[in-house]
């Protein structure tokens, strides 16, 4: 598949908990663990899994809002793990991201104008900046009128097309979409996931995708990798995913989303692998597989060991033990 624009290796995110006058530690969340991922130049790639799960949290450690406690994330062949302070820029420059709600991401106080130019402003555009803004504007199906409206002045739809034009501001490589049109009505949901396609394929842009509407990821996105208590669960392509899931998780996930049969009675006579159980807590995961305590075919093995992520069919991977890794390869990293 090529030399990969986004390497993640083996990260881990802990945070401390801490208590009493000193603030001692005596506990640590652990949020994201031993995660590797590759995302290929130009791909979508989706990241789902349920609430607390720590799709966000990946997210703002590759946006290097957030310290990694292990491992290294790899830019376009360059560690940007250690950097900080002004050797941040030009990574910042490359990468860009669209927040979830369109209103709290955006500056109450300011035209749109303004919101746009900032991000101009900041890393020394050398062009017109007015051009520029009205140009950012146009590409995200916004009439020039905008730069002199404020985020109440417009609708929901509006307000996320103007952040969309923020992080398209400086030409970026990957674009980080932490559940980008989950606020907006499913009509408005069309028009921006059409409109994310569009600027795709014509920026030649990447997508990090994080949603909890697996029917969005599965139309959106080239490759899915499934998340759960912080570790991935199962990657594979997008119809390949959903269409053969390996992993008892994902297919929970699956059987979850209603489907949408003309027949009444469909939907009410389908077969549903429900979960059983209450998600553990990140503070004191379970031993072994972090999902066997839901699992519905767990086997004492999974109490104590922690299963690998294997290849159990070409370009599909699934940390299960109940699957048959193929013959042709032995443990694999997601992507290479």
């Amino acid at each position: 598949m090529g030399t990969p624009l986004l390497r993640i290796e083996d990260v881990s995110v802990h945070f401390p908990v801490r208590k009493g006058l000193l603030q001692r530690q005596v506990a640590e969340v652990r949020a994201v663990e031993k995660v590797t991922l590759a995302l290929q130049k130009g791909e979508a790639f989706g990241l789902v899994g349920e609430s607390g799960c720590g799709k966000t949290t990946l997210a703002r450690t590759v946006l290097r809002l957030i310290d990694p406690t292990e491992g290294e994330i790899w830019f376009d062949g360059q560690n940007i793990t250690s950097l900080s302070g002004n050797a941040l820029f030009p990574y910042r420059e490359r990468v860009a991201a669209i927040f979830q709600d369109p209103f709290s991401s955006l500056n109450p106080r300011q035209k749109a104008g303004r919101i746009l130019s900032e991000v101009l402003q900041v890393h020394r555009y050398k062009g017109d900046i007015r051009t520029r803004v009205e140009e950012l504007l146009n590409i995200c199906g916004l009439p020039p009128r905008f730069v002199d409206l404020y985020p109440h002045q417009m609708s929901g739809g509006q307000r996320q097309r103007v952040g969309i034009a923020r992080a398209l501001a400086l030409e970026p490589e990957l674009i980080v979409c932490d559940e980008a049109v989950s606020a907006l009505d499913v009509s408005i949901q069309a028009q921006i996931i059409n409109l994310l396609e569009d600027l795709r394929v014509k920026l030649n842009l990447t997508y990090l995708f994080i949603g909890h509407d697996l029917s969005v990821v599965r139309h959106l996105c080239d490759r899915v990798a499934v998340m759960y208590l912080g570790r991935v669960m199962e990657t594979a392509g997008s119809e390949e995913l959903f269409a053969n899931p390996q992993h008892p998780y994902t297919r929970a996930l699956i059987d979850a989303v209603p489907d949408p049969d003309p027949d009444p009675l469909a939907e009410a006579t389908r077969a549903h692998s429900s979960l059983g159980g209450e998600i553990p807590s990140p503070l004191n995961p379970p031993s072994g597989c972090v999902f066997h305590t839901r699992c519905p075919i767990a086997m004492e093995r999974c109490t104590a060991e922690i299963p690998p992520l294997e290849s159990v069919t070409k370009a599909h991977e699934a940390a299960c033990f109940a699957t048959t890794p193929t013959t042709e390869t032995t443990t694999t990293t997601n992507g290479r």
